[in-house]
C-alpha cells in the first residue's frame, strides 16, 4: 500500500508539471506555430495642384513611386484627381498619369480616377497598393522556460526565426508567390548540345598555369 501511495502521488506529479507547462493547444507540428504571412499596404503620394503643371520636384517623386511600383511588382497605380469642374486639377492628373508612362509604368497599368475631395484644388493622389511581410511581436509571446514533461515546444517557439525572415525578404510578394522566371536560353542549350553529340568538350577551356599560380592579377 505504501508502495502504491507513492507511485500515485509521483504520478500525479508528473501531471502537474506536464500541465503547469502547457500553453493552449499545441501546434500540429514545432514549425507550424508562426509561418511568414503578409498584410496590405499602400505606397502612395500627393502632389499640389500648379497652374503651371508639375514641379521639378514632383516629377522628381513620381520617377522614385515609379521605380518602387516595378521593384515592387505591383499591379495598378492608381492617379486620383479631386471631383469639381477644375480643369487645371484634371490636366496635372493626366500629365501625372504621362509622367509615370514615361518613366517606364506600362499604360494599361495606369488608371484615372476621380475621390471624394474637401477642395477642387486638393492634391493629386498617385500610389499602388503594397503588401508588407508581418513580423510577429516575440516580446509578446516569451514566457519562461522551466520544465516539462509534456514534450511540447513553447509558446514562443520558432517566433525570432519567422521575424528575422519576414524582415530580411526584399520583395514580400515572394512569400505569396514567387516571380515568374525567364525564358531559357535556348539558342545556349542547342549550342551545347551539338558540341556533346561531336564528341567535344562543353566545357569552357580553363586558362592555364603560370608559375603554379591560377591567374594574374590585372596591372
Amino acid at each position: 500500500m505504501i508502495r502504491l501511495a507513492a507511485l500515485f502521488a509521483v504520478s500525479a506529479l508528473v501531471s502537474a508539471c506536464a500541465s503547469a507547462g502547457s500553453t493552449g493547444a499545441p501546434p500540429l507540428t514545432a514549425t507550424s506555430r508562426y509561418v511568414l504571412q503578409v498584410e496590405p499596404g499602400v505606397d502612395r503620394i500627393a502632389l499640389a495642384v500648379h497652374d503651371n503643371g508639375l514641379s521639378s520636384t514632383q516629377q522628381a517623386a513620381l520617377a522614385d513611386l515609379a521605380a518602387r511600383f516595378v521593384q515592387a511588382r505591383g499591379d495598378i497605380i492608381r492617379v486620383e484627381t479631386p471631383t469639381g469642374d477644375d480643369p487645371v486639377a484634371h490636366q496635372v492628373a493626366w500629365n501625372t498619369r504621362d509622367a509615370l508612362v514615361a518613366r517606364g509604368v506600362p499604360a494599361g497599368r495606369v488608371q484615372v480616377v476621380s475621390y471624394d475631395a474637401p477642395a477642387a484644388r486638393a492634391p493629386i493622389l498617385a500610389g499602388f497598393e503594397t503588401v508588407q511581410a508581418f513580423i510577429p511581436n516575440c516580446a509578446a509571446t516569451q514566457v519562461g522556460m522551466r520544465s516539462s514533461f509534456s514534450n511540447q515546444p513553447s509558446a514562443s517557439f520558432g517566433c525570432a526565426v519567422t521575424a528575422n525572415l519576414a524582415a530580411q525578404i526584399a520583395n514580400p510578394r515572394d512569400i505569396v508567390a514567387p516571380a515568374a522566371l525567364a525564358a531559357s536560353d535556348t539558342g545556349r542549350r542547342g549550342k551545347v548540345f551539338d558540341t556533346y553529340r561531336a564528341g567535344a568538350m562543353t566545357s569552357a577551356p580553363q586558362e592555364p598555369l603560370i608559375d603554379g599560380e591560377i591567374s594574374r592579377a590585372v596591372d
